[in-house]
């Protein structure tokens, strides 16, 4: 069944305390992680960062192709947020604080423990649409600030999500599982993230995973599991 548009005629700011209303607050969140980017990108000088390299990065080889899926996570971030904002608020709800909690802690390791990449290639080894959108990533987006990396954290988070949400079909969390996963691996395929900022990901993820659906998705599972455990040891 075709989820219907949520409804925000008559919608001003005088009511954003109106429990109808209230979800539209939690884009004040994107607010403050844009002005902490700011000041953690400009404020913390280079020499103070602690390089990030793992064993892996020097397997890893470098491929621009990957920036297809790079530059898609732009696009699976937007959509989702736009699609839960206008279509299940509810899942707005549980994805914006979801993503707030991996900024939060992500931002707090940025300053606690600044951090840099030192994987980028020096000289793209060939020319091509791919490399000529990379540069301009490059150019835009600094190496600083990389670990845990909110690449792989808001994609994991937009795909958990998805995959509670009953109505959606098979083959649609199926694709997105697929591209969640392209995603992760094509940060450290465009050399924009260490496979450690990856790695450092998944426990920020956990603890988002808890705050947010501990209690009313998985506690409950959890609690059918030991009563189907303790049943079956009888």
């Amino acid at each position: 069944m075709k989820k219907q548009r949520f409804d925000y005629h008559g919608f001003s700011l005088k009511r954003l305390n109106e429990p109808r209303f209230s979800h539209v607050k939690l884009l004040a969140g994107w607010l403050v992680y844009f002005a902490l980017y700011f000041l953690t990108e400009n404020l913390i000088p280079l020499e103070r960062c602690h390089v990030i390299h793992g064993f892996l990065d020097d397997v890893i080889p470098f491929s621009e192709v990957f920036v297809i899926f790079y530059v898609g996570w732009f696009f699976l971030v937007a959509g989702s947020l736009a699609y839960t904002f206008f279509y299940d608020v509810e899942r707005f709800r549980q994805l914006q604080v979801f993503l707030m909690i991996t900024q939060a802690v992500a931002m707090l390791c940025y300053i606690v423990y600044p951090n840099v990449q030192d994987l980028r290639p020096a000289v793209f080894p060939r020319q091509n649409v791919f490399t000529w959108v990379l540069g301009i990533i490059y150019a835009f987006d600094t190496p600083t600030g990389v670990c845990p990396s909110l690449h792989v954290a808001y994609s994991l988070g937009i795909l958990s999500v998805a995959l509670k949400d009953k109505e959606l079909k098979k083959w649609i969390k199926a694709a997105l599982t697929l591209f969640v996963l392209l995603v992760c691996v094509a940060v450290c395929f465009v050399k924009q993230h260490s496979s450690i900022d990856v790695l450092a990901a998944l426990p920020v993820c956990l603890l988002a995973e808890i705050l947010v659906f501990g209690k009313d998705y998985w506690k409950p599972k959890w609690r059918r599991f030991r009563q189907r455990t303790a049943m079956r040891m009888r």
